[in-house]
């Protein structure tokens, strides 16, 4: 049956992000929709990902169906109050009240937890055992929130204790279960998809009984690090189904951070484009 979908202009259109659009819906509920924007190192980059809102969004959609914990969406992905114009990329879901940190699980050391590290043997304030490396697997995995910046700032990590300054002893240590939990429960599966999942950070919000609910994008490969388990050595940079590959053809292109990005190349569009229809299709079993 034919639906007669809104135009998006009938929306009113609250806040973007490096990637997301926010519309709100109605008093409960908004649509999220996901560009094919990409962004490395707090800048926008030039040209978009071709595909990338809908491979992120059927990304978050699978695990929002197979991950065990309430979540933020209000409809499916074919809803009809989607505009055809965003249909694949956007998501109706149901307004919170959101916690003001992201909530990054960690199984293996890199990126700015690896800095940290090794400048003071912890990772927000979590002690870590001395003669890790990079890509070092952990004991177990930590939790090791951050503050969301805006547009243009890095976010900055922090320790559990400004966790619980902020909110609560009691919804602290509820974020920190819950990060742990669904981190386990998605690093296993993609386990036995052959993938590693080094660390994620999800985002979280408060509905209006009180109940945390799991928001945002969801175990993507632009809010996790994922590697390819046949190839993994401990001690080096492993390649990523993210857009590492574009941070690397940044640094490699001698641009200084400072200025506008270069422009990148089609075969770096084309091949991140692959490595996040493969981090889809490997991870969910089905073809994009």
């Amino acid at each position: 049956m034919y639906v007669m979908r809104p135009e998006l202009s009938s929306y009113a259109h609250i806040a973007s992000g490096k990637v997301r659009d926010i519309y709100e819906i109605d008093d409960s509920t908004l649509l999220m929709v996901v560009s094919d924007r990409i962004s490395a190192y707090d800048h926008a980059l030039e040209p978009a990902i071709p595909d990338k809102g809908r491979v992120l969004t059927a990304t978050s959609k699978f695990f929002f169906d197979v991950i065990v914990f309430p979540n933020h969406l209000a409809g499916p992905l074919d809803d009809e109050r989607i505009p055809e114009e965003v249909l694949g990329r956007a998501m109706v879901v149901q307004k919170l009240d959101m916690l003001p940190f992201e909530c990054v699980a960690r199984g293996y050391l890199t990126g700015s937890g690896l800095k940290e590290y090794q400048a003071s043997g912890s990772v927000c304030g979590v002690e870590l055992p001395e003669g890790l490396t990079e890509a070092s697997r952990l004991p177990e995995p930590i939790f090791t929130p951050a503050t969301k910046a805006e547009q243009g700032d890095h976010d900055e990590n922090v320790s559990f204790d400004v966790v619980v300054d902020k909110l609560g002893r009691e919804r602290a240590e509820e974020l920190r279960e819950a990060t742990l939990r669904i981190y386990a429960e998605a690093a296993a599966l993609a386990e036995e998809k052959g993938i590693i999942l080094a660390d994620t950070k999800f985002e979280f919000g408060v509905d209006k009984h009180g109940t945390l609910v799991l928001a945002d994008e969801v175990l993507t490969p632009d809010s996790s690090r994922y590697w390819p388990a046949d190839t993994y050595e401990e001690g080096k940079v492993q390649p990523s189904f993210d857009k590492q590959y574009v941070r690397d053809w940044l640094t490699n292109s001698g641009w200084d951070k400072e200025s506008t990005p270069p422009r990148l190349p089609d075969d770096v569009v084309q091949a991140t484009r692959a490595r996040y229809v493969e981090a889809f299709e490997r991870l969910s079993g089905t073809t994009f």
